[in-house]
């Protein structure tokens, strides 16, 4: 949409020189971008960029480390995409084959779900991917109810490739949705995870469903 800003998972680079694991292109990403934690917060919750009306921040849950204080980004207003476990698990070691709890996010995003809804006495938006994905208009409208903005059609179609806004790491990680030009609905073929994952898969499970009561609904 065009009255729209997006910052593509700004804490990435601290996250990477802060932790030292071995992700795809993790030299490029540290040298290319602000590994200061305080700095990219300070951006973050900042003026909107380019005279935009709103300032989309895509964040990964598992970025935030507990080092970090969520104070410093008074002012946002946060909603928070949550998605089956098993498809998550099998889509990431499509990428990556060393896989733990803590690489998902499941637990980091439960604990700051419950952070924020303790700071500001309501539960944030929760959107389901599977919801998205089924009915793409109505569940874009519902958040942006949430959120209180207008809804646009424009978020519901892009065009194939990759985006200005991207980060380096698309390169590796966003393949699929360069190729694609709108939401498309997810298969119903169960994908087996490996059995030596079974017990990961049940943690992130348990929080996957502690936070589904509260996603949004199609009006």
């Amino acid at each position: 949409r065009s009255d729209c800003a997006v910052w593509d998972e700004p804490f990435y680079a601290h996250y990477l020189s802060a932790t030292g694991l071995d992700h795809p292109m993790a030299t490029e990403i540290i040298a290319a971008y602000e590994t200061d934690w305080e700095k990219v917060a300070n951006l973050a919750s900042g003026p909107v960029p380019g005279d935009k009306t709103i300032f989309y921040q895509k964040h990964m849950t598992h970025h935030i480390l507990p080092h970090m204080d969520l104070a410093r980004l008074q002012g946002i207003r946060h909603a928070f995409l949550i998605r089956d476990p098993a498809r998550v698990l099998m889509s990431y070691m499509e990428k990556r084959a060393n896989v733990t709890l803590e690489d998902l996010g499941f637990s980091q995003q439960h604990q700051l779900f419950e952070m924020i809804w303790d700071d500001q006495k309501i539960p944030p938006p929760v959107l389901d991917a599977e919801d998205l994905l089924l009915n793409p208009m109505a569940m874009s409208t519902a958040l942006c109810v949430a959120l209180g903005i207008e809804f646009d059609p424009a978020m519901l179609s892009w065009p194939v490739g990759r985006r200005k806004s991207d980060g380096l790491w698309a390169a590796h990680w966003y393949g699929s949705v360069e190729q694609s030009t709108g939401f498309i609905a997810p298969s119903n073929s169960a994908r087996k995870v490996p059995e030596h994952l079974r017990d990961l898969l049940v943690d992130a499970e348990f929080y996957y469903q502690a936070l589904r009561p509260h996603r949004l609904k199609a009006k």
